[in-house]
């Protein structure tokens, strides 16, 4: 199978897991390698990668020599909040470029501000980042983004938390046919078929956390999720049947039967 490409950079696994809602570092840690995941997402505002040395750090739970780090601007409500967390997201991780933005539009739905979205990944792709981009199903907004050199683009599937799945198969499929970098599903999903149904889409990856974090299980939900991300590829690889709408066909050979 071709390794998901981001960034320059190749990963063996397709799926992207947050490192929030856990009950302790060693539950996030648990569940993050039974996801297989090689590309963890923290949110600098909420977790500790070092900005209070007299707390637990999460870069020990999960050392930067195992995993990507991929730091998020959740909880960030304008251009300008994302712009400095990101910024001290490079000097606390030594320079690293790859980031995760997100720009919400109100604590209720947590539903993306395009507008704050746009503007800050304008400013942050020629600051030298990485940028992956959460972002609507709008596959317009979803092709700006891509325009302004942002190197993957995700698109929820439905509300943040919601577990609600893939309510618009539609507008992601429009997504992935026009977009040349990765399309990757962010937010909504609820548990493996979801995640399945996405990669059979034709989406590149997918990210989540509180489908795994908020399951009663969490590191046997992780696994659940690497088996359906895995499938889900190789489904949308392998091509499935066409769907015949009010017609049946018989599933074994009609010709060379017993007694004709």
């Amino acid at each position: 199978m071709k390794p998901l490409l981001i960034g320059g950079k190749a990963y063996a696994s397709r799926l992207l897991v947050g490192t929030g809602k856990y009950r302790d570092f060693e539950q996030t840690r648990q569940a993050i390698v039974a996801s297989g995941a090689e590309i963890v997402t923290v949110a600098i505002r909420r977790t500790n990668i070092g900005q209070d040395p007299n707390q637990p750090s999460l870069l020990d739970a999960l050392p930067p020599s195992e995993f990507t780090y991929l730091p998020n601007t959740a909880g960030c409500y304008t251009a300008d909040d994302a712009i400095r967390t990101l910024r001290l997201a490079r000097e606390l991780l030594d320079g690293h470029d790859l980031v995760k933005l997100e720009v919400l539009g109100d604590p209720q739905s947590l539903y993306p501000n395009v507008v704050e979205t746009l503007k800050a990944a304008e400013i942050l792709v020629r600051d030298g980042f990485k940028v992956m981009v959460y972002t609507s199903d709008d596959p317009i907004i979803a092709k700006q983004l891509e325009d302004i050199g942002c190197v993957a683009v995700m698109p929820l599937a439905s509300l943040i938390g919601s577990g609600m799945g893939i309510l618009n198969p539609w507008n992601l499929q429009i997504i992935i046919d026009r977009l040349n970098v990765p399309v990757i599903v962010d937010a909504g999903v609820g548990t493996a078929s979801d995640a399945a149904i996405a990669m059979e889409l034709g989406c590149d990856a997918v990210l989540m956390n509180t489908a795994i974090a908020g399951a009663r299980d969490p590191v046997r939900m992780a696994s659940a999720m690497k088996m359906a991300v895995e499938a889900g590829r190789e489904a949308y690889l392998a091509g499935r049947m066409p769907k015949k709408i009010y017609q049946a066909t018989p599933s074994s050979p009609t010709s060379g039967l017993i007694g004709s």
